[in-house]
Protein backbone atom coordinates (compact mmCIF):
# COMPACT_ATOMS: atom_id res chain seq x y z
CA UNK A 1 0.00 0.00 0.00
CA UNK A 2 1.38 3.18 -0.95
CA UNK A 3 1.84 6.09 1.74
CA UNK A 4 -0.35 9.48 0.66
CA UNK A 5 1.13 12.33 -0.10
CA UNK A 6 1.39 14.71 2.40
CA UNK A 7 -0.92 17.75 1.82
CA UNK A 8 0.85 21.13 0.55
CA UNK A 9 -0.42 24.38 1.23
CA UNK A 10 -0.37 27.25 -1.04
CA UNK A 11 1.49 30.19 0.71
CA UNK A 12 -0.51 33.40 1.47
CA UNK A 13 -0.16 35.78 -0.96
CA UNK A 14 2.81 38.47 0.63
CA UNK A 15 1.63 42.36 0.58
CA UNK A 16 4.64 44.04 -0.98
CA UNK A 17 6.78 46.03 2.10
CA UNK A 18 6.58 50.12 1.99
CA UNK A 19 8.18 52.27 4.26
CA UNK A 20 6.33 54.15 7.13
CA UNK A 21 5.79 57.83 6.87
CA UNK A 22 6.91 60.01 9.10
CA UNK A 23 7.61 64.02 9.39
CA UNK A 24 10.99 65.05 8.72
CA UNK A 25 13.13 68.32 9.26
CA UNK A 26 11.78 71.54 8.00
CA UNK A 27 7.75 70.66 8.89
CA UNK A 28 5.56 72.96 10.06
CA UNK A 29 3.23 71.52 13.31
CA UNK A 30 4.82 68.07 12.68
CA UNK A 31 1.76 66.42 14.47
CA UNK A 32 -1.14 67.74 12.52
CA UNK A 33 0.48 65.46 9.77
CA UNK A 34 1.26 62.63 11.78
CA UNK A 35 -2.34 62.40 12.89
CA UNK A 36 -3.50 63.24 9.47
CA UNK A 37 -1.40 60.31 8.03
CA UNK A 38 -2.89 57.47 11.11
CA UNK A 39 -5.94 58.65 10.39
CA UNK A 40 -5.73 57.77 6.52
CA UNK A 41 -3.73 54.56 7.28
CA UNK A 42 -6.90 53.94 9.61
CA UNK A 43 -9.43 54.70 7.06
CA UNK A 44 -7.35 52.68 4.36
CA UNK A 45 -6.49 49.53 6.07
CA UNK A 46 -9.53 48.26 8.13
CA UNK A 47 -8.95 46.00 10.64
CA UNK A 48 -9.82 42.43 9.30
CA UNK A 49 -8.18 43.03 5.72
CA UNK A 50 -4.87 41.93 4.15
CA UNK A 51 -3.70 45.19 3.07
CA UNK A 52 -0.99 47.74 3.20
CA UNK A 53 -1.08 51.69 2.42
CA UNK A 54 1.68 53.69 1.20
CA UNK A 55 2.09 57.02 1.71
CA UNK A 56 3.37 59.02 -0.88
CA UNK A 57 3.32 62.50 0.73
CA UNK A 58 1.34 64.53 3.62
CA UNK A 59 1.67 68.46 2.62
CA UNK A 60 -0.96 70.97 3.52
CA UNK A 61 -3.50 72.12 2.19
CA UNK A 62 -4.20 74.79 4.78
CA UNK A 63 -2.82 75.61 8.21
CA UNK A 64 -4.14 78.48 10.36
CA UNK A 65 -3.53 78.84 13.70
CA UNK A 66 -6.64 76.48 14.91
CA UNK A 67 -7.88 74.44 12.18
CA UNK A 68 -5.81 72.87 8.99
CA UNK A 69 -6.42 70.76 6.34
CA UNK A 70 -3.76 67.81 5.09
CA UNK A 71 -3.48 66.11 1.77
CA UNK A 72 -2.45 62.91 1.36
CA UNK A 73 -1.77 60.76 -1.38
CA UNK A 74 -1.52 57.40 -1.09
CA UNK A 75 -1.21 54.13 -2.56
CA UNK A 76 -3.27 50.84 -1.49
CA UNK A 77 -1.85 47.69 -1.93
CA UNK A 78 -4.79 44.51 -0.89
CA UNK A 79 -4.78 40.60 -1.19
CA UNK A 80 -7.91 39.93 -3.76
CA UNK A 81 -8.49 36.77 -5.49
CA UNK A 82 -4.98 35.70 -4.43
CA UNK A 83 -2.96 38.32 -5.96
CA UNK A 84 -2.26 41.66 -5.08
CA UNK A 85 -3.90 44.43 -6.32
CA UNK A 86 -2.73 48.33 -6.56
CA UNK A 87 -5.07 51.22 -5.60
CA UNK A 88 -5.53 54.35 -4.19
CA UNK A 89 -6.88 57.77 -3.46
CA UNK A 90 -5.75 61.31 -1.99
CA UNK A 91 -7.43 62.13 1.39
CA UNK A 92 -8.33 66.31 2.34
CA UNK A 93 -8.28 65.17 6.64
CA UNK A 94 -9.34 68.11 8.38
CA UNK A 95 -8.06 68.90 11.99
CA UNK A 96 -9.05 71.11 14.41
CA UNK A 97 -6.89 72.42 17.72
CA UNK A 98 -8.45 73.19 20.77
CA UNK A 99 -6.84 73.02 24.21
CA UNK A 100 -3.49 73.47 22.89
CA UNK A 101 -4.14 69.90 21.20
CA UNK A 102 -5.16 69.32 17.38
CA UNK A 103 -7.56 66.35 16.44
CA UNK A 104 -8.50 64.92 13.39
CA UNK A 105 -12.38 65.84 13.06
CA UNK A 106 -13.17 64.63 8.94
CA UNK A 107 -12.24 62.67 6.35
CA UNK A 108 -12.39 63.51 2.73
CA UNK A 109 -10.98 60.83 0.12
CA UNK A 110 -10.63 62.27 -3.65
CA UNK A 111 -13.73 62.05 -6.04
CA UNK A 112 -11.67 62.31 -9.74
CA UNK A 113 -15.31 60.87 -11.37
CA UNK A 114 -15.04 58.40 -14.22
CA UNK A 115 -12.95 58.12 -17.23
CA UNK A 116 -13.30 59.96 -20.27
CA UNK A 117 -13.86 58.16 -24.07
CA UNK A 118 -11.40 59.97 -25.20
CA UNK A 119 -7.79 62.16 -23.89
CA UNK A 120 -5.79 65.13 -25.52
CA UNK A 121 -2.54 64.43 -26.36
CA UNK A 122 -1.15 66.30 -23.04
CA UNK A 123 -2.96 63.99 -21.21
CA UNK A 124 -2.12 60.56 -22.45
CA UNK A 125 1.89 61.60 -22.96
CA UNK A 126 1.35 62.91 -18.99
CA UNK A 127 0.01 59.40 -18.72
CA UNK A 128 3.32 58.03 -19.98
CA UNK A 129 5.65 60.00 -18.83
CA UNK A 130 8.60 58.30 -16.89
CA UNK A 131 9.71 61.52 -15.68
CA UNK A 132 6.20 62.54 -13.87
CA UNK A 133 5.18 61.09 -10.98
CA UNK A 134 1.43 60.58 -10.31
CA UNK A 135 -0.45 59.28 -7.41
CA UNK A 136 -3.42 57.40 -8.38
CA UNK A 137 -6.11 60.23 -7.34
CA UNK A 138 -4.01 62.85 -9.74
CA UNK A 139 -3.55 60.50 -12.68
CA UNK A 140 -7.54 59.59 -12.50
CA UNK A 141 -8.05 63.32 -12.53
CA UNK A 142 -6.21 63.31 -15.91
CA UNK A 143 -8.07 60.21 -17.14
CA UNK A 144 -11.51 62.10 -16.42
CA UNK A 145 -10.29 64.92 -18.54
CA UNK A 146 -10.94 67.34 -16.30
CA UNK A 147 -7.84 68.72 -16.22
CA UNK A 148 -6.99 71.66 -18.12
CA UNK A 149 -3.95 70.81 -21.02
CA UNK A 150 -2.39 74.60 -19.67
CA UNK A 151 -1.43 72.45 -16.85
CA UNK A 152 -0.75 68.98 -18.69
CA UNK A 153 1.27 70.83 -21.23
CA UNK A 154 3.09 73.16 -18.14
CA UNK A 155 3.75 69.39 -16.42
CA UNK A 156 5.41 68.30 -19.97
CA UNK A 157 7.60 70.83 -20.61
CA UNK A 158 8.87 70.68 -16.94
CA UNK A 159 9.56 67.19 -16.99
CA UNK A 160 12.17 67.72 -19.91
CA UNK A 161 14.15 69.50 -17.31
CA UNK A 162 12.90 68.04 -14.11
CA UNK A 163 12.03 64.90 -12.93
CA UNK A 164 8.51 65.48 -10.34
CA UNK A 165 6.52 64.32 -8.40
CA UNK A 166 2.82 65.62 -7.86
CA UNK A 167 1.11 65.81 -4.97
CA UNK A 168 -2.24 67.22 -6.05
CA UNK A 169 -4.24 68.03 -9.65
CA UNK A 170 -7.71 68.41 -9.05
CA UNK A 171 -9.78 65.97 -6.72
CA UNK A 172 -8.67 65.36 -2.98
CA UNK A 173 -8.04 69.19 -3.00
CA UNK A 174 -10.21 71.93 -0.86
CA UNK A 175 -12.83 73.37 -2.85
CA UNK A 176 -12.06 76.68 -1.60
CA UNK A 177 -8.19 78.32 -0.30
CA UNK A 178 -8.45 77.15 2.66
CA UNK A 179 -9.62 79.81 5.30
CA UNK A 180 -11.18 81.49 2.64
CA UNK A 181 -14.34 81.46 0.21
CA UNK A 182 -12.48 81.90 -2.79
CA UNK A 183 -12.56 79.07 -4.89
CA UNK A 184 -9.60 77.27 -5.51
CA UNK A 185 -8.21 76.63 -8.72
CA UNK A 186 -7.73 72.78 -8.05
CA UNK A 187 -11.40 71.65 -8.53
CA UNK A 188 -11.34 73.18 -11.85
CA UNK A 189 -8.36 71.26 -12.85
CA UNK A 190 -6.41 74.04 -13.32
CA UNK A 191 -3.64 73.80 -10.84
CA UNK A 192 -1.25 71.21 -9.74
CA UNK A 193 1.28 70.79 -6.63
CA UNK A 194 4.47 69.54 -6.65
CA UNK A 195 5.78 67.78 -3.49
CA UNK A 196 9.37 66.36 -4.90
CA UNK A 197 11.84 67.72 -7.55
CA UNK A 198 14.55 65.47 -8.99
CA UNK A 199 14.06 63.26 -6.27
CA UNK A 200 13.86 66.26 -3.34
CA UNK A 201 11.26 66.95 -1.08
CA UNK A 202 10.49 70.52 -1.22
CA UNK A 203 9.94 70.35 2.33
CA UNK A 204 13.62 69.08 3.39
CA UNK A 205 15.84 71.94 4.30
CA UNK A 206 18.73 69.66 2.65
CA UNK A 207 17.03 70.23 -0.89
CA UNK A 208 18.56 72.99 -2.82
CA UNK A 209 17.27 76.46 -2.66
CA UNK A 210 18.36 76.85 -6.16
CA UNK A 211 16.47 73.96 -7.24
CA UNK A 212 12.81 75.19 -6.06
CA UNK A 213 13.28 78.96 -7.10
CA UNK A 214 14.71 77.98 -10.39
CA UNK A 215 11.57 75.47 -10.65
CA UNK A 216 9.24 78.25 -9.38
CA UNK A 217 10.37 80.23 -11.76
CA UNK A 218 10.14 77.41 -15.14
CA UNK A 219 6.47 77.07 -13.72
CA UNK A 220 5.98 80.99 -14.10
CA UNK A 221 7.55 81.23 -17.26
CA UNK A 222 5.14 78.46 -18.68
CA UNK A 223 2.50 80.50 -17.81
CA UNK A 224 1.03 80.17 -14.53
CA UNK A 225 -0.18 83.68 -13.05
CA UNK A 226 0.07 81.96 -8.73
CA UNK A 227 3.04 80.15 -7.82
CA UNK A 228 3.51 79.37 -4.48
CA UNK A 229 6.27 78.30 -2.93
CA UNK A 230 8.65 77.81 0.43
CA UNK A 231 10.19 80.94 -0.96
CA UNK A 232 8.67 84.39 -2.11
CA UNK A 233 9.82 85.56 -5.22
CA UNK A 234 10.20 88.62 -6.74
CA UNK A 235 6.82 89.35 -9.31
CA UNK A 236 3.01 89.73 -8.61
CA UNK A 237 2.82 86.05 -9.61
CA UNK A 238 4.67 84.51 -6.81
CA UNK A 239 3.69 84.22 -3.21
CA UNK A 240 4.72 82.41 0.15
CA UNK A 241 2.76 81.12 3.09
CA UNK A 242 3.23 78.27 5.56
CA UNK A 243 0.67 76.41 3.58
CA UNK A 244 2.97 76.15 0.55
CA UNK A 245 6.29 75.46 3.09
CA UNK A 246 6.04 72.24 1.52
CA UNK A 247 4.94 72.26 -2.05
CA UNK A 248 5.07 74.22 -4.80
CA UNK A 249 1.71 75.39 -6.31
CA UNK A 250 1.11 76.70 -9.97
CA UNK A 251 -2.17 77.57 -11.11
CA UNK A 252 -3.44 78.59 -14.29
CA UNK A 253 -6.38 80.75 -15.66
CA UNK A 254 -7.73 78.66 -18.16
Amino acid sequence: MSTPSPATSTPPVALPTVRAWAPGAGEIEPEVKRLAVAAVVKLLRPAGTRAVVEVIDAQYGGILSTSSSVLVPCRVYTVSGGHVASGGTTVDVRLVKAGGTWRVTATHPAQPGAAASRLTSAARQVLSSERISLPPASAADIRSGQVHDSVLSTMLELAKTYRIGISVIRSGHPLDVFGTNRPSDHPLGRAFDTWQIDGHAVVSPSTSRALVTSYMRAAESLGSYNVGGPYQLSGAAYFSDRTHHDHVHAGFRT
